[in-house]
């Protein structure tokens, strides 16, 4: 019977890790689930959301997983609980978010599986004889599991929208010099965007495409971006774009203002990394000093108290 609990835990916690690499692993999908993957796409978001997301959810499990994102994503909308800078931090990173809560989810049920797990193996080493111990733990681990994704993907959008701001002061320079050199707004804006091939021009570009495809005006366009990725520079420029758009003077005034002004933001971003990364170098000089006065003043002070 000493034997059998651990055992059992470790067949169910196999089983579950077994089935959370099996729903994760991609493989082929048959054609008909593909096309009509593509129609909903097609026509649920813009081009550049169907060409984004037509290889997610591939796999055996891809529809199970796709039909506990939706499930979960339609109980979110029930509950009103609209996660709108999570949304905009799976945006910028290119996710879906009905894949992200079913990750989530597949998370926590692995969760309530380490638990006891976790349990087992304190218990065999003789630690803990308590029946609520692995209720308590099992919940634990489901609560952290869950949260693991949010913090990831809150670190990753960051760095990324840090890239994606880089990006913007340098296009609106070259937006600038295209009015310069005679061009009209959103011959300047297209013409800036083509520049590059990086991810953060291809959602400029594709946001100024879906503009003339749905008859909007390209700042408009921007404003939108900006507020799917929420990035407050985007929504700024369109608000500026849409006061001065037909005096070029001053859109190359203002573009060129903003681009200096993003520069001084990014220069004092960076001195302040380097300040901080230069405290923390300090701190760790400071520790190895003093745990290497405590190696030189042990010996002393145990024969000073004769321990």
């Amino acid at each position: 019977m000493s034997l059998t609990l651990p055992i059992v835990v470790g067949v169910v916690f196999g089983l579950g890790i077994y089935a959370l690499i099996r729903a994760l692993m991609p493989t082929r999908r048959s054609a008909v689930a593909q096309v009509f993957r593509i129609d909903a796409l097609r026509a649920r978001g813009t081009a550049y959301e169907s060409a984004r997301r037509t290889k997610e959810d591939e796999g055996r499990f891809g529809a199970l997983r796709a039909r506990v994102g939706a499930r979960v994503s339609e109980f979110y909308l029930q509950q009103g609980w609209e996660q709108r800078s999570l949304r905009a931090d799976l945006a910028v990173l290119e996710r879906s978010w009905e894949r992200f809560l079913a990750t989530k989810v597949l998370l926590a049920v692995a969760g309530l599986f380490f638990g006891p797990f976790l349990f087992a193996v304190v218990w065999t080493m003789g630690f803990g004889s308590s029946p609520v111990i692995p209720v308590w733990l099992a919940l634990a681990c489901a609560a952290v599991f869950f949260l693991l994704p949010d913090v990831e993907v809150r670190r990753d959008a960051a760095d990324k929208r840090r890239d994606l701001r880089r990006v913007i002061g340098a296009y609106l320079d070259l937006v600038s010099m295209s009015l310069a050199g005679g061009r009209g707004l959103p011959e300047a804006l297209m013409a800036a965007a083509e520049i590059s091939d990086g991810w953060a021009n291809q959602r400029i570009r594709s946001a100024l495409a879906d503009a003339r495809i749905t008859g909007h005006s390209q700042w408009q366009a921007l404003g939108r971006l900006g507020e799917q990725l929420g990035v407050e520079e985007l929504k700024d420029l369109s608000a500026s774009l849409a006061l001065v758009a037909d005096d070029g003077a001053k859109v190359r005034e203002s573009l060129a203002s903003r681009a200096e002004t993003m520069r001084h933001r990014e220069l004092a971003e960076i001195e302040g990394s380097a300040g901080e990364k230069s405290q923390s170098m300090l701190v760790a000089q400071l520790l190895l000093c003093a745990g290497f006065l405590v190696f030189l003043i042990f010996p002393a002070a145990m024969r000073v108290f004769q321990v």
